[in-house]
């Protein structure tokens, strides 16, 4: 599937359920949030989102604990998972989601280029995802961008309906 129609249903499934979302991006420097924004009528279930490229703002701009960072660096599953909690709780959304990884040249922190996770928080807990994709920079990044669009898919047909 790709990143267009993963964003489509995405959408269409959160608005049938009139619930939001928002994002916390770390290697997709935003590309989640710039896909969404060219859906139209998008605004009525996407509440905005931040990119936390840098690890301190990890911390400081959506809660993920510093003990985390330091014990466990910025491309961790635990990490994705605070995240997508993060950019729920901090923009007043019904589900949150996340990227970060290693989207190369280099390896990072001991992670492979390619490493990535994904993460849907939503009212009943969260889900996260660990992907090792291939392909350039610009491949991983995009990938990321259909995968965690998917999880977020996913995660709204499994979820209960709110009352």
């Amino acid at each position: 599937m790709g990143v267009e129609i993963a964003a489509q249903v995405a959408v269409r499934r959160l608005k049938e359920r009139q619930e939001t979302f928002a994002t916390a991006e770390s290697l997709t420097g935003g590309l989640v949030a710039a896909t969404v924004v060219d859906i139209e009528g998008v605004s009525a279930v996407y509440r905005g989102g931040f990119v936390v490229y840098a690890t301190d703002l990890k911390h400081s701009l959506t809660g993920v604990p510093q003990q985390l960072l330091a014990e466990r660096g910025p491309v961790d599953p635990d990490v994705a998972k605070a995240l997508a909690e993060g950019a729920r709780q901090r923009c007043g959304a019904d589900w949150g989601v996340a990227t970060t990884g290693v989207a190369g040249p280099d390896a990072q922190g001991g992670k492979p280029v390619g490493r990535v996770y994904v993460a849907a928080a939503g009212p009943t807990g969260a889900q996260v995802r660990e992907l090792t994709l291939e392909g350039d920079r610009a491949a991983i990044r995009a990938e990321s961008v259909t995968r965690v669009l998917l999880l977020l898919a996913d995660c709204l047909k499994e979820a209960p309906a709110r009352v």
